[in-house]
C-alpha cells in the first residue's frame, strides 16, 4: 500500500496540495493561493516530494479539478459537476430546472442547496 511508506509531514503536504489542486489553490485570482514551492516550504519538504504524494492521493481517490465531493463551499456555485444530472436521458444543469426538480435533487443529496431559493 502506498500510504504505508513516508513521513506524516510528507503525506500532509501531499493532501494539502491535492485538495488545493481540486480547488484551484495555484490560481492567484481565487484566494487563497499558493504555489507548489510555497506549500513545500511551509511543510519543510521538497517540491518533488509534495508533487509525488499529491499525485498518489489524487490517483487513489480519483480526485480532479471540480471534484464535487471535495469542492470548497465557496466554489460550489461555479462548479458545473455539482449541478449536472441526467433527467429523462438528457444531461441538464439543475440550476436551470424548475424548483420542484431542484427540491427533489436536494432531498436526494445531489445538490448542496436549492438554487431557486437563492435567486429570490
Amino acid at each position: 500500500m502506498p500510504e504505508a511508506s513516508g513521513k506524516p509531514v510528507t503525506w500532509a503536504s501531499g493532501i494539502i496540495w491535492a485538495l488545493g489542486r481540486v480547488n484551484f489553490l495555484l490560481d492567484p485570482s481565487t484566494p487563497p493561493s499558493m504555489t507548489l514551492a510555497e506549500v513545500a516550504s511551509a511543510f519543510g519538504v521538497g517540491e518533488s516530494t509534495v508533487s509525488v504524494k499529491a499525485r498518489t492521493i489524487m490517483d487513489l481517490f480519483d480526485l480532479h479539478q471540480f471534484h464535487p465531493d471535495w469542492t470548497l463551499p465557496r466554489l460550489a456555485e461555479s462548479n458545473p459537476y455539482i449541478w449536472m444530472a441526467e433527467v429523462n436521458g438528457l444531461l441538464v444543469d439543475l440550476r436551470d430546472m424548475p424548483r420542484e426538480v431542484q427540491v427533489i435533487a436536494y432531498e436526494k443529496g445531489m445538490i448542496p442547496y436549492i438554487p431557486a431559493d437563492r435567486q429570490a
